[in-house]
C-alpha cells in the first residue's frame, strides 16, 4: 500500500462513523477534557478534535472530530489511561486504526504513533478549552449589547437562542412579551416565526425522500394529477425541488392568500392556473409562499395527513418540541406568548394577531427558543437529535446546498450574495459558510441562522414586525463566538433607520403631487358597488356605508376616497394593508362599471376583477316572471326557463342561451354582439323586452297568453 492509499485510507474510514458522546472538565492529570493536534499523514497535517469523557463507573468514552472532512462525533473505543500511557482505537473500521501515545508530565499533552492497516504515523494533541465553554465565555457582554439593541431599534422584546455543537450555550429573554402589562419576555415564550416555518416543511419532505415516498425530481404531478400552473410547459414539469426553491417563474402573489380564512389549501393550489407567472421555469429567483403551501399540500397528499399532523409526527415530536404549534390562537392558550407590536410614527403599538394558518407550510408556526434550539441541535449534528437519527445526513446536507441562485449583489463586504437551498437561504457571513431563515409576519420578526463548519447556530425572535434586529443580534454573536473583528451593527442600523424614517416622512408629504386636480368620478357612487371576481383571487365586495364607499377583500374592510377620474385610493384603517393602494373602475361599452384594477401583484399588472352580475340574475324563481312571449313585427320570441338560465328562441334559428352581465342585462351566448334587458311597468310588471344590436334597439312587446 502505498502512501497516498494509506492518506486516503485514513480519511474515508473516519468519516462514516458517528456517535454521540458527553464532555467534563477533570483535572490536569487526567485525559478527561478536550484535545487539538495533527495526525502526521504523508504530504499534510490531518487536524483532530478529540474529547474525553470518564463515566461513572470509571469507564471512558470518546469522540474524534475532522473539521476538514466536516466529519464530526466519530466513536472511540478501547479508551484506556494507565501510567501516563493512553491508547485508544476508531471502532468498526477496517484495518484497526489506533492511537498510542504518552500523557506529559503536566497532563497536557499526547504524543505517539497512530497505526492502521501495518502503518504507523504520527500524531499529537494539546489539551484545550472546550469550544463550548470558550464559546460560553466569549458571549460576555452579550447581554448588554441586546438590551441596546432593544432600545436604540425601538423593540419592545428579545428572546435568543445560541447552540454550540451539540449543547444550548444560551437562551434567555430580553425586554418585554408584554409592553402594557410590563410582563419579560423568556426563553420559554411563544413567538411567530414566519417564514422560518419553510424549513420545517422542507425537513418533512426530506424524511418522506428518505422513506422513498417522495423525489425530488419527479413532476408535482405524479403525485397530484389534477395539478396545473397558467403555464401548461411549467405544469407539466414542475418537481417537488421547484416548489421549495423559489423557481416556479411565479410571482409571490400573496394578496391571493393574505387573511383569507375561507379557502382550503386544495383551493388555494387549484387557484394557482390563474395566476400569471413572470418568468420562465427556473429562470430566475422569485420568492414565492404559494409555492411552499403547494409543497405543505403535497406533504398532506403523501401521509394522508393534514400538514400540521405530519409536522408533528416527523419533525416536532422526534425533536421534543412540545409547546410549538401552528397557530397565534394556540399561542395565546399558552401561559407565556408575546404580543405582536409595529412602530407607527416612532411610536410603538399593540396589533392585532394575524392568524396565517391557511399559509401554514410557509409560514405559521409559533415556538420558544428553548424548543427552536432542538432544531438547531438537529442541524448542526447531521439529523441527529439525543442520538436518535431523524432525517439521512445525506438528505439534510442537500436541504443546506444552493440549489438556486438569488441574482442580488452585495449589499455589505462582509455577505456575500444568497443563494437559496432547500427552504434555507446560502452565504458566506465574513468568509464563514451559512445558511439561515428570516421570518416576518403582523407583530413579529424572527432569524434562525447556522453556521455549520463552525458548529454555531442561532436564533433570534422578536415582538414587532419588519424589524432588522434579529439579523443584527446574529451578526453580533457570531463575531464574538468566532473572535472576529468588531464592528458597531446596531450602532450603524440605528442611523440608517432614522434616515430612513426622514426619507419616508418626505416622500409621504409628497404623494399629493400624483393626484389630478378638479377631477369627479364618471359615475354616482352606488353605480360603483358590487361583487367582483377573479379567478385566482377570489371574491372583492365594493359597498356604501354611510355615504362612503369601500370595499372588502379576505375580511380586510378598507375605506376608499376618490383620488382622480376612475381612481380611488384606499384611507387609513385599522388594517393597514391597503392603505394608500389605488383601485381603478373600468366601464364597458354600455357605460356600465363593468371592471376593477387593483395592483395586488408588484410584479406584473393590475388583477382585474370582473364586476359580478346581479345575483338574482341566477335565480329561477326571480327568472320565471320573464318566461313568455314577446312579439316584434311579425316575429313571435319566446323565453324559456331551462334550470337556472334563461333561452331565448327566434322562429328559423337555434334555441340561443342567455347569459347574466352588469346591469341588469343578458347576452346571446352565441351571439355575443347581441344583449338584452326586460322593460319593467311602474308596478314592476314585465311589459316587453329590448334587443340591443349595433344597428339599433329593438322592442318587443309581451304577449298576454
Amino acid at each position: 500500500m502505498n502512501k497516498r492509499s494509506i492518506h486516503y485510507l485514513i480519511f474515508s474510514c473516519i468519516v462514516f462513523l458517528v456517535v454521540p458522546i458527553y464532555l467534563h472538565s477533570q483535572e490536569a492529570t487526567s485525559i478527561a477534557g478536550h484535545w487539538e493536534g495533527t495526525i502526521d499523514v504523508p504530504g499534510a497535517k490531518l487536524e483532530i478534535l478529540i474529547d474525553f469523557n470518564q463515566k461513572p463507573d470509571s469507564s471512558w468514552e470518546g469522540k474524534i472530530s475532522i473539521p476538514a472532512q466536516n466529519a464530526k462525533n466519530l466513536p472511540l473505543n478501547n479508551i484506556s489511561f494507565v501510567n501516563k500511557e493512553a491508547s485508544f482505537a476508531i471502532g468498526g473500521v477496517p484495518g484497526e486504526p489506533t492511537f498510542k501515545g504518552t500523557v506529559s508530565e503536566n497532563g497536557t499533552k499526547i504524543s505517539g504513533d497512530f497505526t492502521q492497516g501495518g502503518q504507523s504515523f504520527t500524531f499529537s494533541l494539546s489539551r484545550e478549552v472546550s469550544p463550548k465553554i470558550k464559546a460560553k465565555k466569549a458571549l460576555a457582554g452579550f447581554d448588554e449589547i441586546v438590551e441596546r439593541g432593544l432600545k436604540e431599534l425601538n423593540v419592545p422584546g428579545a428572546a435568543v437562542a445560541i447552540v454550540k455543537d451539540d449543547e444550548i450555550i444560551l437562551a434567555k429573554g430580553y425586554g418585554l412579551r408584554d409592553v402594557e402589562n410590563k410582563i419579560p419576555m423568556t426563553a420559554d415564550t411563544l413567538l411567530a416565526i414566519g417564514s422560518a416555518s419553510k424549513a420545517f416543511t422542507t425537513f418533512a419532505m426530506g424524511v418522506l425522500v428518505d422513506e422513498g415516498k417522495l423525489d425530488w425530481e419527479k413532476p408535482v404531478r405524479n403525485y397530484i394529477p389534477w395539478f396545473r400552473l397558467y403555464d401548461t410547459f411549467t405544469s407539466e414539469r414542475l418537481t417537488p425541488r421547484d416548489l421549495v426553491t423559489h423557481r416556479s417563474g411565479l410571482p409571490r402573489h400573496d394578496l391571493s392568500w393574505y387573511n383569507n380564512y375561507e379557502a382550503t389549501r386544495e383551493e388555494f393550489v387549484r387557484r394557482l392556473a390563474y395566476l400569471k407567472p413572470s418568468a420562465d421555469l427556473r429562470q430566475k429567483f422569485q420568492y414565492n409562499n404559494l409555492m411552499f403551501l403547494t409543497a405543505g399540500y403535497l406533504v398532506e397528499v403523501l401521509t394522508d395527513k393534514k400538514w400540521e399532523d405530519a409536522i408533528r409526527t416527523h419533525v416536532f415530536k422526534p425533536l421534543g418540541m412540545e409547546r410549538t404549534n401552528f397557530s397565534v390562537e394556540d399561542s395565546q392558550k399558552d401561559a407565556d406568548f408575546a404580543l405582536p407590536y409595529r412602530e407607527r410614527e416612532g411610536k410603538i403599538e399593540k396589533i392585532p394577531f394575524r392568524n396565517i394558518s391557511n399559509i401554514g407550510p410557509a409560514g405559521s408556526i409559533n415556538s420558544s427558543v428553548n424548543e427552536m434550539g432542538h432544531w438547531l441541535l438537529v442541524h448542526l449534528n447531521g439529523g441527529k437529535f439525543e442520538g436518535e437519527q431523524i432525517i439521512g445526513p445525506l438528505t439534510l446536507q442537500d436541504m443546506h446546498l444552493a440549489h438556486m441562485p438569488t441574482g442580488g449583489t452585495p449589499a455589505i463586504p462582509e455577505v456575500t450574495p444568497a443563494d437559496y437551498g432547500l427552504g434555507w437561504f446560502v452565504d458566506t457571513y465574513r468568509g464563514h459558510r451559512r445558511f439561515h431563515h428570516g421570518g416576518n409576519i403582523d407583530g413579529f420578526s424572527a432569524m434562525v441562522s447556522m453556521l455549520p463548519r463552525d458548529g454555531v447556530g442561532f436564533v433570534v425572535l422578536v415582538n414587532k414586525n419588519g424589524s432588522a434586529l434579529t439579523e443584527l443580534l446574529i451578526r453580533h454573536a457570531s463575531d464574538l463566538v468566532l473572535e472576529l473583528e468588531h464592528k458597531d451593527w446596531i450602532g450603524e442600523a440605528a442611523k440608517e433607520k432614522t434616515a430612513g424614517e426622514e426619507v419616508q416622512k418626505e416622500a409621504r408629504q409628497k404623494k399629493l403631487t400624483r393626484r389630478k386636480p378638479g377631477t369627479k368620478p364618471a359615475h354616482e357612487l352606488e353605480e360603483y358597488t358590487g361583487d367582483y371576481f377573479h379567478p385566482g383571487y377570489g371574491n372583492l365586495k365594493v359597498f356604501l356605508k354611510n355615504g362612503e364607499i369601500l370595499f372588502t377583500y379576505n375580511g380586510i374592510t378598507t375605506p376608499l376616497e376618490h383620488w382622480h377620474y376612475e381612481t380611488f385610493s384606499g384611507k387609513r384603517a385599522d388594517d393597514p394593508t391597503f392603505e394608500d393602494m389605488k383601485l381603478t373602475f373600468r366601464t364597458d361599452v354600455n357605460g356600465y362599471v363593468a371592471d376593477l384594477e387593483a395592483p395586488f401583484e408588484p410584479t406584473l399588472d393590475a388583477m382585474v376583477f370582473d364586476k359580478k352580475p346581479n345575483a338574482r340574475l341566477f335565480d329561477p324563481a326571480y327568472l320565471q316572471q320573464f318566461v313568455g312571449k314577446y312579439q316584434l313585427a311579425t316575429q313571435t320570441l319566446t323565453i324559456s326557463l331551462k334550470g337556472n338560465s334563461l333561452t331565448l328562441y327566434i322562429p328559423g334559428s337555434e334555441e340561443l342561451d342567455l347569459v347574466p352581465q352588469v346591469g341588469d342585462e343578458f347576452i346571446l351566448e352565441q351571439v355575443k354582439i347581441v344583449s338584452l334587458r326586460f322593460k319593467l311597468d311602474a308596478e314592476g310588471n314585465v311589459v316587453a323586452l329590448e334587443l340591443f344590436q349595433p344597428d339599433g334597439v329593438y322592442e318587443a312587446k309581451r304577449v298576454n297568453d
